[in-house]
């Protein structure tokens, strides 16, 4: 089969496109045709060889990345039924990574792909979706929110987007560049932003004094980090909660308790709440896969040859994509 491997930590060139042996599944395993396969941006953070705080732990070398596998189970372990064979499915965890044709996964890992989905929005809710829900699940919302989302444009940002819009909320979408923000706003913002211009926050803290009654901002969404996380706290009136879930900025930004108390204000690691109760996740997933069926959730991917992944890697930590980065075999 051809796989996409990482033999030295660096930069994106370092993933080559190879020819490997065919995996076989082991008990209690089946072997999956990719279809799709989902890149994350923390296998960008761990193929340069940085491995801190929440970040798994660097990988051992020479590796194949990429967990969120959707695809046709075509072989079975010794001791699995055969009526997996020809099934379509989802898994969080394949093994070699899902930058390959082929990926082994457990059968307790596997969720049957709705027929209503294709591969890339199957792997696109599988974590994707599954990681919004369980954000979402940190706090009560409600029609009287006015949440900023910052990276609106991505694949989270897009899903929180919708939430909060179905819901009712005022929604606020940050996102770098006019052609970001112009999709976040076909999204159903109420405003959208271009946080790569230097007066942005003073664009938004206009609107809400003006256009939007004078409220006040009782929610940020973050996953970026760094200034611009910084500059989105700081928009918060008081009572309010910022809500972490990464820093795809790779600097992360974290209030200190000083801050938070002078405003009254709340921080919500969610990221950290999600990984501390693991035996949750796979109720997020059905719940993100069943959301996606029914529509409530739309995903955009931005899909990449296999053979591209370096590529695919540079336009993520670039921050030139567009949703889901997704590898087609």
């Amino acid at each position: 089969m051809h796989a996409v491997v990482l033999h030295t930590f660096g930069p994106a060139e370092n993933l080559r496109y190879e020819t490997l042996p065919d995996p076989e599944p082991g008990p209690g395993q089946v072997r999956i045709s990719v279809r799709a396969a989902g890149v994350h941006a923390i296998e960008t953070v761990l193929r340069a060889g940085v491995s801190e705080g929440l970040v798994p732990p660097l990988p051992e070398l020479p590796a194949v990345f990429g967990g969120e596998v959707s695809g046709t189970v075509d072989a079975v372990g010794p001791d699995v039924d055969r009526a997996w064979l020809g099934r379509d499915v989802v898994t969080a965890s394949g093994a070699p990574g899902g930058y390959a044709e082929l990926a082994v996964a457990d059968v307790a890992e596997l969720l049957e792909r709705p027929a209503a989905l294709g591969h890339e929005a199957a792997v696109a809710a599988l974590v994707t979706g599954a990681t919004t829900v369980g954000v979402l699940a940190q706090a009560e919302w409600g029609p009287q929110d006015v949440v900023l989302v910052n990276s609106a444009a991505g694949g989270m940002g897009r899903l929180l987007v919708q939430h909060f819009h179905a819901l009712g909320a005022v929604v606020i979408g940050a996102a770098g560049g006019p052609a970001k923000a112009a999709a976040v706003r076909a999204l159903g913002t109420d405003l959208a932003v271009d946080y790569n211009l230097p007066d942005w926050q003073r664009t938004v803290a206009d609107w809400l004094a003006g256009p939007a009654g004078g409220r006040s901002l009782t929610a940020v969404l973050d996953g970026v980090g760094g200034e611009k996380a910084r500059t989105a706290f700081g928009l918060l009136g008081g009572g309010g909660r910022f809500v972490t879930y990464g820093a795809i900025s790779g600097a992360e930004f974290t209030p200190s308790a000083d801050e938070l108390a002078a405003r009254g204000l709340t921080h919500i690691d969610a990221l950290r709440a999600l990984l501390a109760h693991p035996e949750r996740i796979p109720a997020y997933r059905a719940e993100a896969l069943a959301r996606t069926a029914a529509g409530e959730f739309t995903h955009t991917t931005h899909p990449f040859p296999l053979a591209e992944a370096a590529g695919a890697h540079k336009a993520l930590e670039q921050r030139e994509t567009t949703g889901k980065v997704v590898l087609i075999p």
